[in-house]
């Protein structure tokens, strides 16, 4: 990573980044393999769907329809903010805003804008649906249980951070916050990606590495199947005060049980399962992307923030310890899969900042 790092750390000429970008809108061939995967991914999901006999669903459009309208809405919120940064100054007026909106959204790359967030979210909807059906596996808590207690020489990792933090309200308050604003930062590097980048291409390489943590984080699931320590270690839990992470674990435990009795239910959804972290890997792959787009400060405040994700994970009980890293990996992967998807030759030349990359 740390050679193409400094690839991308270097500018590129105005000239030479529009004729790339006009290349790129001439061409998109590249477009195919982002395509390819969701067809390929929806084919699986078909299969599993028949397979376990529940139909997909969309509980109440939140998981498609209302994501992708909100992310749609976020596109044009950011891209007039964008366009407003770029116009030129002095003498900034409306009517030079709207030129370089104008100028900057073609048709071309609101279409293919619009595309890739609608590929996006149809990977993402399969990849909750088969979540839900994991929970029709075994769950094998118990080995990683025992695991992480002989790593941790006799230990519970759980256990010593309420030990060494406390189990107080303010602290499972400020846990609780910067675990649930993974909500919040996942539409805004996907869409932000779209567009920050001068090349909507390179935008693409987030896009197409979110797709495979989705992709690559339900294989985990089934590859081991866990529900938690919260859900198979409860003891270790009681003493944290009530918060909105509690009502949300004993609501996942509900939906479980309630999937299990009655799978043909239409309201049948579930949504716990714990190896691997995705809120761990989802923030690392942002991590690793701010990184190859040259934004050094931003990486910097991720990686602090990263590494509160992974202790609120294992404070209230979310993941083990070996959830996070292995989360941590599968971003590593993602990126990996997601750049070549994008770029299968390479990228031609030096990749664009955001707006203004750090120095």
């Amino acid at each position: 990573m740390s050679d193409e790092v400094q690839e991308v750390d270097t500018a590129v000429s105005a000239p030479e980044t529009s004729t790339q970008e006009a290349a790129d809108l001439r061409d998109l061939s590249w477009l195919g393999g982002i395509w390819v995967t969701v067809v390929a991914f929806a084919s699986v999901t078909a299969y599993w769907s028949h397979h376990v006999g529940i139909p997909l669903r969309d509980p109440d459009g939140q998981m498609f329809r209302g994501r992708l309208i909100s992310a749609l809405v976020l596109l044009v919120i950011l891209a007039v903010l964008d366009s407003a940064v770029r116009t030129k100054r002095p003498g900034w007026s409306i009517r030079g805003w709207f030129a370089t909106l104008r100028a900057r959204w073609t048709g071309t790359r609101l279409a293919l804008a619009v595309s890739g967030l609608l590929a996006y979210h149809f990977v993402y909807i399969c990849y909750r649906n088969l979540k839900s059906w994991d929970v029709l596996n075994t769950p094998r808590d118990g080995d990683l249980l025992d695991f992480e207690r002989w790593l941790f020489f006799g230990h519970d990792p759980a256990a010593l951070l309420h030990d060494v933090l406390g189990q107080g309200s303010a602290m499972a308050t400020t846990l609780m916050i910067i675990y649930k604003s993974f909500t919040y930062l996942v539409p805004l590097a996907v869409v932000g990606a779209l567009v920050f980048t001068t090349r909507i291409r390179d935008g693409y390489v987030l896009l197409a590495s979110a797709m495979w943590v989705w992709i690559l984080g339900v294989a985990s699931y089934y590859l081991i199947p866990t529900l938690g320590p919260f859900a198979s270690d409860p003891e270790t839990f009681a003493g944290l005060p009530h918060t909105g992470i509690t009502s949300t674990q004993a609501e996942y435990l509900a939906e479980r049980a309630h999937l299990l009795a009655n799978p043909g239910a239409g309201d049948s959804f579930a949504s716990i399962s714990a190896f691997a972290s995705l809120h761990c890997a989802v923030t690392a792959m942002i991590l690793l992307m701010l990184r190859y787009y040259g934004q050094r400060r931003l990486a910097q405040v991720l990686t602090v923030y990263l590494a509160l994700v992974m202790v609120a994970t294992i404070y209230f009980g979310w993941h083990f310890v070996v959830d996070d890293i292995a989360g941590v990996l599968l971003a590593a992967t993602s990126v990996l899969i997601g750049r070549f998807l994008v770029y299968p030759r390479g990228r031609p030349v030096k990749a664009d900042r955001p707006v203004e990359a750090d120095r």
